[in-house]
């Protein structure tokens, strides 16, 4: 199966958390296991509380988890694109998926089975490090998305994930939204109407939203909106005067 991987696609691999740590003969074997899966957006990969079969790494596209509450409301765990993986400390500490993953976009996925990653680990115990690697970095993210939610306002939020979609440090740029922005909402811990103000707020600071786009006029001060102190009134009215 590594053959059918594009040599880009087989680098976005090698250079996960998950798989970083493996040699080359190691992953070569283990991906001959593997399968490559697209998705249309909307498809469901796989259901909260079915039994744990696989976990997957994003080669093109983006991937939500989510979870539904008692009245069929999603809270969004997190938003994977290409180079990230999830449902990897499921397969080894759970026999049921604690949340649902859902394409977002169409997406290329490559499909690891349980079996063959449980293999490989009782095989080459090394490869446990790279379980444990993946699975703080999930951690460290769930962590860093509570605190920008306690500590951030709604409008530093959005300037934030704009400002992570940039491709340039400074300067302008027009950047597509990836997801619809009901997905963008939740992601952000907002409602749809408080990320509409959010968006009108950001004009103050050169941002332009229309449809599916973003025109931001300096990189640099969206970024300098995004990590301002709310209690500093001085730099507060320095951006939005």
């Amino acid at each position: 199966m590594s053959t059918s991987l594009s040599n880009g696609d087989l680098e976005v691999v090698r250079h996960t958390a998950l798989f970083g740590g493996l040699s080359d003969k190691l992953l070569t074997s283990l991906l001959k296991t593997a399968i490559l899966q697209n998705v249309m957006p909307g498809e469901i990969l796989f259901m909260q509380s079915d039994k744990v079969e696989a976990c997957f790494v994003v080669l093109d596209g983006w991937v939500k988890i989510y979870r539904l509450n008692q009245y069929g409301d999603e809270a969004v765990i997190g938003v994977f694109s290409r180079g990230q993986s999830f449902g990897e400390a499921a397969v080894f500490s759970m026999s049921k998926y604690p949340a649902t993953a859902e394409a977002v976009t169409e997406a290329q996925l490559l499909r690891l089975p349980r079996n063959a990653l449980v293999n490989c680990v009782r095989q080459n115990p090394q490869y446990s490090f790279g379980m444990l690697a993946s699975t703080s970095q999930h951690l460290h993210d769930l962590v860093r998305q509570i605190e920008q939610l306690k500590t951030n306002t709604g409008t530093q939020r959005v300037a934030r994930f704009l400002a992570s979609l940039c491709p340039v440090a400074e300067g302008s740029c027009t950047i597509g939204l990836p997801y619809d922005k009901a997905l963008i909402a939740s992601r952000l811990g907002m409602k749809p109407e408080s990320l509409s103000r959010a968006f009108a707020r950001l004009r103050n600071v050169g941002v332009r939203v229309e449809q599916s786009s973003a025109a931001i006029s300096d990189v640099k001060l969206l970024r300098g909106y995004a990590e301002y102190d709310r209690n500093d009134a001085g730099i507060l009215r320095k951006y939005e005067r």
